[in-house]
């Protein structure tokens, strides 16, 4: 039996028992109210054991269509950068592939895994950009490095080395020696506004609590326990 065989063997043994915690039956009518305590939580939780290291990672999942017109779902890690009643905010290149992908298809999914909690929460819905203002007051808070990577990188784009992209970034800390950097005209936030946000917290034989929260027409939320 080959190595590979071997390493299928080992994963199919692997186990690990959920004991974290429970959702109860009255959770709250709102889910950006738990969502707030799970994510305040995961900080919580990083600066007393350092785990999760990024509890604002958020897997962003796209649809990109191939020249058929077939739908090819795509998935990246990035950072929930603002959140609130509107829906969830992460901040990229424009031109980049996720950028694209949303000007075709605007839906997308975001999933949030704090393995340490033993829970994650997916949101699914609709992509609309952010205002510049928002998109500018962001950008300020940037630190000036990763300002300057933003205007050198063609964000998904193809580079014959490293050498070259290091080249790129030498050109534009040039360019704006001494100077404030402004925002790229290609850069920019993206919202997902929620339709669904799914909670789940691991439980003991694999017996999963799931409360489903589906946005309603006027503003308000239903709320379902889910079968795990």
């Amino acid at each position: 039996m080959g190595d590979g065989a071997a390493s299928v063997r080992r994963l199919a043994g692997e186990r690990t028992d959920y004991l974290a915690g429970s959702l109860p039956d009255d959770a709250p009518t709102d889910p950006l109210a738990l969502f707030d305590v799970w994510l305040a939580e995961a900080f919580a939780h990083r600066d007393e054991h350092a785990d999760p290291p990024e509890p604002s990672a958020v897997v962003l999942s796209t649809v990109a269509l191939d020249a058929g017109g077939a739908a090819r779902p795509r998935s990246r890690t990035v950072l929930l950068k603002d959140h609130d009643p509107d829906g969830f905010v992460v901040f990229t290149n424009l031109d980049s592939d996720k950028g694209r992908e949303v000007g075709t298809t605007p839906r997308a999914a975001l999933l949030l895994p704090w393995y340490p909690l033993q829970r994650q929460v997916r949101i699914e819905g609709t992509v609309e950009p952010v205002t510049a203002a928002e998109s500018d007051a962001y950008w300020a808070q940037r630190p000036r490095g990763s300002q300057l990577g933003a205007w050198a990188s063609h964000q998904s784009r193809p580079i014959a080395s490293r050498e070259a992209l290091e080249a790129q970034y030498a050109e534009v800390e040039a360019r704006f020696m001494d100077v404030p950097v402004p925002r790229p005209p290609f850069w920019g936030g993206l919202r997902v506004r929620p339709e669904t946000l799914e909670f789940w917290q691991g439980r003991p034989h694999r017996f999963h609590d799931r409360i489903l929260y589906t946005a309603r027409a006027d503003g308000g939320w239903e709320r379902h326990r889910l079968q795990p």
